[in-house]
């Protein structure tokens, strides 16, 4: 009867450690693929979305700040047209 228990406890332990020993392994698994697929995607020179994110912005900040200055420019322009009329 004390040979049942036992094995019982036997078998869980190895149920647990096997359980513990795959889990480990599709992490293991899960960070290869992810430095894999980091490393493919560099040598395509593909940029992450953070990055294009952050360059859009940019060329949205300086194409504001362009038709903010194509227009001063021609206000000045037309200033300078009217003070050389007068």
């Amino acid at each position: 009867m004390t040979d049942r228990p036992r094995f019982f406890d036997d078998l869980t332990g190895i149920a647990g450690g096997a359980f513990s020993a795959f889990t480990g392994a599709r992490e293991e698994l899960n960070a290869i693929i992810r430095n894999r697929v980091s490393e493919i995607l560099a040598s395509l020179h593909v940029v992450r979305r953070e990055e294009f994110d952050i360059v859009r912005e940019m060329a949205t900040q300086t194409r504001i700040s362009l038709d903010a200055a194509e227009r001063r420019i021609a206000d000045l322009e037309t200033h300078i047209e009217n003070l050389k009329r007068s």
